[in-house]
């Protein structure tokens, strides 16, 4: 029985540690429920941009190629 309250008194020393908990969340990095539904919008825009920009390309090989 003596080294039980010799252990429990080492844990709760090891427990109390000098330094302060550090914050969960910053102000900075909070993300609301639209973050995931805006980026997903920004990236389907983007590969939009991409499939017009293809396409452009295409029509116009298409087009010199008749001529």
């Amino acid at each position: 029985m003596k080294p039980l309250p010799i252990l429990l008194c080492a844990l709760a020393l090891a427990a109390c540690s000098s330094k302060p908990p550090e914050p969960k969340a910053k102000a900075a990095d909070v993300a609301t429920p639209f973050d995931a539904m805006k980026a997903d919008e920004q990236r389907a825009k983007d590969v939009q941009k991409v499939v017009d920009k293809q396409a452009e390309e295409q029509r116009k090989q298409i087009e010199a190629q008749q001529q």
